[in-house]
């Protein structure tokens, strides 16, 4: 390959990693996720519509599990691990537990609009 060529590939898989999403962002009572894993309240966690989440014919081993995610809202930025599925969730749209809500808005808010991506060097092996 050319060096040009080189270029516009990792300027290309550089813009693919940087695709923002926006939409509602809620909490729930975690539990055992999607993903295989039992959470709790205090855990940084999310749980992505099924646009982003996929339909995985095993949830458990979905490409997005352990991905890490970056949440902005007001100014704010918290970083939350996907463990479950919001199948109630329109696209871009999440779910984050109590711990996370609470970095971003108060609690009593109960819904905000909110952009989100993936971290950078995200990767779905990655543990909580």
């Amino acid at each position: 390959m050319t060096p040009l060529t080189n270029v516009l590939l990792a300027l290309a898989a550089a813009a693919g990693q940087a695709i923002a999403y926006s939409g509602d962002m809620t909490y729930y009572a975690p539990g055992l996720g999607a993903c295989g894993k039992q959470n709790s309240d205090a855990d940084h966690i999310v749980a992505l519509a099924t646009a982003q989440y996929g339909n995985d014919a095993n949830p458990n081993k979905a490409k997005v599990c352990g991905r890490k995610i970056n949440i902005h809202y007001g100014g704010k930025t918290a970083t939350a691990t996907v463990v479950d599925k919001c199948p109630s969730c329109a696209s871009g749209s999440i779910d984050v537990s109590p711990a996370v809500f609470k970095q971003l808005a108060s609690l009593d808010k109960g819904r905000v609009k909110v952009t989100w991506e993936y971290a950078s060097g995200s990767a779905a092996e990655e543990e909580i």
